[in-house]
């Protein structure tokens, strides 16, 4: 597999912003800004993604939704080991004036309380896939790693980074072929356990509930 590193660091690490949306849009704020508010995840909800862009940050599309993410790795591979998505992401808490704004904002639409309660953290995702021309179709590693704590993502984030890079990933995929008796009928977590003992880490921990 063919793979380079895009980011090296996360987005700045301070966990908060503190510079509210302008009044004229703070107006229009209701309860519909902040629909299927993610509890343990990174999806921002709308209200989430103006404060975002008020304090210089560019939310990138996560599917159907938005989240402070970045590209971690990527690789040019087609066939064999190949990276499926590798992203650091970030969940930013309020203070100063925008926490301010969003109490004032919750006297008359209380479920904006939940953007006042939010927990900062950070978390890293890496999926690499294997695929061959005689069908065969299978996850090599999946780790996701989520901390409410910055230095001790980054210290998770270096730990990961040097799997990465110490692994030929062809070969890894050709070994848990051979093991896949062992692993393939797990459930998700089972198998996903499975593999962290196969490369040598302790089981992936992520879904911290955002609210303080």
């Amino acid at each position: 597999m063919n793979l380079y590193q895009v980011a090296d660091r996360f987005y700045k690490p301070e966990p908060r912003w503190e510079v509210p949306v302008d009044n004229y849009l703070a107006e229009d704020v209701d309860h519909r800004w902040v629909r299927l508010f993610d509890q343990n995840g990174y999806d921002l909800t709308l209200l989430e993604q103006c404060y975002s862009s008020q304090n210089g940050y560019n939310p990138q599309q996560h599917r159907h939704r938005y989240a402070l993410k970045q590209k971690w790795f990527d690789s040019d591979s087609i066939e064999g080991a190949h990276i499926n998505h590798a992203d650091l992401y970030q969940r930013k808490g309020y203070e100063g004036r925008a926490l301010e704004q969003l109490h004032k904002l919750c006297e008359q639409h209380p479920q904006i309380c939940k953007l006042c309660k939010i927990r900062p953290k950070w978390g890293i995702d890496i999926s690499i896939d294997y695929v061959d021309r005689d069908h065969n179709c299978f996850e090599v590693f999946h780790y996701e790693w989520d901390d409410f704590d910055y230095d001790r993502v980054c210290e998770k984030k270096t730990e990961i980074e040097r799997i990465i890079r110490a692994n030929d990933w062809d070969d890894a995929a050709k070994s848990l072929l051979k093991q896949r008796d062992k692993w393939i009928n797990l459930e998700f977590f089972e198998q996903s356990k499975w593999k962290s003992d196969f490369f040598g880490l302790p089981p992936e921990r992520f879904k911290l509930v955002v609210w303080e």
